[in-house]
């Protein structure tokens, strides 16, 4: 399952800068792994000098993702 790119992430390119797949793109707050492009290397985990990017498992990927659509529904954010 994919690299997850944390809050902890300070903006400073070192993991896209690596990525083999182009991957990762900056959002507002922080960078984000676009899980359909990226080839799950590990060069963004090993590159991000705040270890801010992790490896999840297909569990807790889901368990991730439905926790943020809940939060959207509560917030009525899109």
């Amino acid at each position: 399952m994919p690299y997850v790119v944390t809050t902890e992430c300070i903006q400073c390119g070192a993991c896209a800068a690596g990525c083999e797949s182009n991957a990762i793109n900056e959002e507002a707050t922080q960078s984000v792994i676009d899980v359909a492009i990226c080839i799950e290397c590990g060069s963004c985990h090993t590159n991000c000098p705040v270890g801010a990017i992790v490896f999840m498992d297909e569990q807790a990927y889901a368990e991730m993702l439905a926790r943020q659509e809940t939060i959207k529904a509560q917030t009525g954010t899109a």
